[in-house]
């Protein structure tokens, strides 16, 4: 009877993700095999042999993980620091490491184009010290949506990493410090196999976040194409409804293909977890 009760509690939430997001999406995927009323996969064959579009694809993957890549070497040793404060110094430092999420995407990317611009901060400075005879070319290409995209996501694997490694036991630590392993041998072989879920968890979102981010690539990389772009563009410009489908539908099999890895390496890289 009390189990009966909680599942009703779920049962709101059930029927809305239902109603507005599984429905939608199967409803989405469906179409992209349909054509004047007819069975075809037209629409998937002519993307895949396209060489724009396959450079837009191949370039958002480039991007995507990089990003990740970077977020990780970036937010690993930021969050193992965190996770060894006390209450107060630790609040304060999630407090700063949250706050680029709590500013439009808009304006965080407008402050990067100010920075990045041939005129920019960043050359302006290098251009004073001599470091540069001319102004480097760093907006509008892949590099400064990385740039943008860094910024936007390295909060969330902070956050993600902060979590699981304040539980990890310090004792486990010294135990294996005193049965001769080094402070490095020590943090891979107990450290880093204990934060794994954490570590997969925010690289899935750094890498689904940076594979879906709209805005940013948008102001950041100019006319370098990203799939989310080009979906905007083929559905609101193009009107192209069936072609913007079938790139919705490929970036969802991507997201769950890149979770399904992450499974399989946190499984080897800590197969008690």
């Amino acid at each position: 009877m009390k189990n009966k009760g909680m599942y009703l509690l779920l049962l709101p939430g059930v029927l809305f993700l239902t109603l507005f997001l599984v429905i939608p999406i199967v409803m989405t995927i469906a179409s992209t095999f349909y054509q004047e009323g007819s069975f075809t996969v037209q629409g998937y064959f002519t993307f895949l042999t396209d060489p724009y579009n396959l450079k837009i694809l191949w370039t958002t993957l480039r991007v995507s993980l990089v990003t990740t890549i970077v977020c990780i070497l970036l937010g690993f040793p930021a969050a193992y620091y965190i996770s060894k404060l006390g209450a107060r110094k630790k609040g304060i430092l999630l407090a700063l490491a949250i706050f680029p999420l709590l500013t439009s995407s808009v304006v965080r990317s407008f402050s990067w184009m100010i920075i990045l611009g041939k005129k920019g901060l960043l050359n302006s400075s290098l251009l004073s010290i001599g470091l540069i005879e001319k102004p480097l070319e760093i907006l509008y290409t892949p590099t400064a949506m990385m740039i943008g995209l860094i910024h936007l996501f390295l909060p969330l694997i902070i956050i993600t990493l902060v979590g699981v490694m304040e539980n990890i036991d310090p004792d486990l630590l010294k135990a294996a410090e005193s049965l001769g392993a080094s402070r490095f041998t020590a943090f891979r072989q107990v450290i880093l196999p204990l934060s794994m879920p954490g570590l997969i968890i925010g690289s899935i979102l750094v890498f689904v976040g940076s594979l879906t981010a709209y805005t940013t690539p948008a102001l950041l990389g100019g006319k370098q194409g990203v799939i989310s772009t080009f979906l905007y563009q083929n559905a609101i410009t193009l009107n192209d409804w069936h072609m913007a489908s079938v790139i919705a539908t490929i970036m969802i099999v991507i997201t769950f293909v890149v979770i399904g890895l992450m499974n399989k390496i946190a499984t080897k890289l800590n197969p008690k977890g």
